[in-house]
Order: C-alpha cells, then structure tokens, then sequence
C-alpha cells in the first residue's frame, strides 16, 4: 500500500531537484538564447546564407535539448502535485491507491528525465554537441570480422533510433562473403557526438562461429572511429597539393540501381594518410562536398588526438585492431557478458546491449570522465 506521505516526500525531493537542475543549467539564460536564435531563424532573409543557416539550426537544437524536457519535467511536477492533492482528498481507498499508482508511475518518468538532464549537463566539450561522423572497420578475424562489423553497425543504428537521432549511410564496402568490411555514416541530432565519441576505440566479440562448421569458438575485432561534424567556426585548411581524389563508379544491387557514371568519390590527404570514401549521392559534386566535410573532421581529430598523445590509447602504437586494444568486450560464449574495460561498466544481457540498449556504458563512460577532468 502506498502513502500519501510517501508519495509527498518524494514530491518534494523532485521539486528540489528541479530547482537546482535551473540553477546548474542555467536554464533561463538558453530560454533566451533559444528565444534568440529562433527570431534568427524567423527572418526573412534566414535561408540567404544556407551555411550560417545550418549553424543557427544547430545551435538551436542545441539549446532546445536542455530546456524542452526541463519544461517536459516542470509540467510533469505540476500535474503530480495536482493529481497528490486529489488523491488526497478521494474518500474510497481503492480509488485512492489507484490515483497513487498513477503518480507514482509519473514519478518513475521524472526520475528519468532528471537523471537524462544530469547526463547531459556532462556534455560540455567544445564539439560535443554536433553531429557525428561514425566509421566502422573490420579487423583481425577475417570473415568473422567482418559479420562482427555488421552486427556493430545494426546496433548503433539502433541505439540512434531509440535515441532520436537520424543516421544515413554514406560509404559502405561489403565483406567477401558476409557482412561490411566498413561503413561510414552520419548521426544527426542534438550532442550525437557527444553522447558518442567515448564509443570510438576496438570492440572485441567472442563467440562461437557460424562460419565454422566445427562449430569452434573464435575471436573478433571491429573498430569504431568517431568525429564530430565541424561547423563554420573551426577552420580546417587543405592544401590541394595535399590531396588525392579518385573517383569511382558506386556500388549497387545491380540492374537499373547500378551507377553508370563514376559519382563515387575517395579522398586521401597525403600527409596525414587519412582516406575518405562517399558514395551515398548520385551528383559528384554532392558526394565531394560530403566527403570534404568528413576529410576535415578527421584531420581536426587528428591533430587534436597528436596534442593529446592519446592515439596510442585508442589503437594501440602501430593502430592495430587486434588484442591488447580493446575498449570493449562482447562474449556470447561460453558465458554472457559485455564488459567496458574503461570504467569496468558490465552486463550479462548480452542481447539487449545488441539491440541498442548503450546508455549504461555511455553514462559510466560520461561520468568517468568527468571524474578525470
């Protein structure tokens, strides 16, 4: 049986909670930052300048991510204290008990929405909240690698869909005989490469082959690069010296779907050896601009990982996909378990964390390093 002054109290708590989560957010300065930008955006002469019009769009859904679920939580507070007071006053206890249930239920959703908010209070990076741009490759394991990459990829693209962000597919490379080899895609909405970047690094998989008619366990690994879409504020320069293009014609399923110009585009910047390929747009141009915008994001994470010396931390001294590198483990046999090596976050439900269920490794990985900071 519930209490009406159990439930009181922790009203009480989450409207604590709330006032201090204004506080440390600094809500009423992005309401009107937001108010701002979307006057910005109002303008007649908005979409003059397509760039800068990308830019205020990406600031305001920025700012929209923290003080839309803030109003969600506040009215979510107000109708619980109005729905307390009625259960309060009900005379049968029956019906009294039900309209607790239902409160505490709503109670149960704020608890999420603070604990997302506090979460999210953690993003602070300087690029933490664009867009992102995701690259998985096949490693050491061949065949099974290659699966293994494709079964990372579906995973993501499922943490993204239950997590409202938008992913389109903009390189991919089959494996020989199953799944990708690699796969580049964008993620689209609010802090995506924030949430994100601790993702990048090995993943390791241990199961038993179903490529192996011995049915014998084997080892495999795919790593995962990230980087953050840049905006116009953060210049990159590319000397076209320093740059290879080669065009290709796309990959289809054959048929009318087959490209019949070389549309596909490869760029490799010669003095870092970073190579991008684009293949998602049928124009050239379009699929060259996409691929420009992928260049400089790399090459900026580079030079930023060359600052920080953490190259070594993520692939190892020679960038090896193999043993020793692994941020993470996936064993599907002869146990379950998915174990994060960095902040020692683990689960036995392997088949959840494989069907996008990410975020108690991103909050442990989010929290550790604001520990670390």
């Amino acid at each position: 049986m519930i209490e009406v002054e159990e439930i009181k109290d922790r009203l009480g708590v989450l409207c604590e909670g709330l006032v201090e989560m204004r506080g440390y957010l600094d809500i009423d300065k992005r309401r009107e930052m937001l108010e701002q930008l979307e006057e910005d955006a109002a303008r007649p002469d908005f979409w003059n300048s397509p760039n800068a019009a990308q830019e205020t769009i990406a600031k305001t859904n920025a700012q929209r991510a923290f003080v839309k679920p803030f109003d969600e939580l506040s009215s979510l507070l107000d109708d619980g204290t109005l729905m307390v007071e009625l259960a309060e006053a009900e005379a049968d206890e029956s019906s009294r008990q039900q309209a607790l249930v239902d409160v505490a239920h709503m109670f149960d959703k704020a608890d999420g929405m603070i604990s997302r908010l506090r979460l999210q209070s953690l993003l602070g990076g300087k690029l933490d909240a664009c867009n992102a741009y995701l690259t998985l490759h096949s490693g050491a394991g061949g065949t099974e690698s290659c699966d293994w990459a494709d079964m990372l990829f579906r995973m993501y693209r499922m943490y993204c869909e239950d997590n409202g962000f938008e992913v389109e597919v903009l390189d991919s490379q089959p494996g020989e005989e199953a799944g990708i080899k690699s796969v580049t895609f964008l993620v689209s909405g609010a802090y995506a490469y924030g949430y994100l970047k601790a993702e990048r690094g090995v993943h390791r998989l241990v199961r038993i082959s179903p490529f192996d008619a011995n049915k014998r366990r084997h080892t495999s690994f795919s790593s995962l690069d990230v980087v953050a879409e840049l905006t116009d504020e953060i210049e990159v320069e590319i000397k076209d010296e320093d740059l290879r293009v080669d065009t290709y014609r796309s990959g289809g399923s054959g048929g009318q779907h087959v490209n019949k110009t070389d549309s596909a585009i490869r760029l490799t910047h010669m003095p870092t050896g970073i190579v991008v390929a684009v293949q998602s747009e049928r124009s050239q141009h379009k699929n060259r601009s996409k691929a420009m915008s992928i260049l400089k994001a790399k090459i900026y994470e580079y030079y930023e990982d060359k600052k920080r010396k953490e190259m070594e931390r993520f692939y190892g001294e020679k960038g090896e996909i193999a043993w020793g590198s692994q941020i993470r483990s996936y064993v599907f046999q002869p146990y379950t378990m998915v174990k994060d090596h960095r902040t020692d976050e683990q689960t036995s439900n392997v088949q959840a964390v494989m069907d996008g269920h990410l975020q108690p490794f991103i909050e442990a990985s989010l929290k550790h390093n604001a520990t670390k900071a």
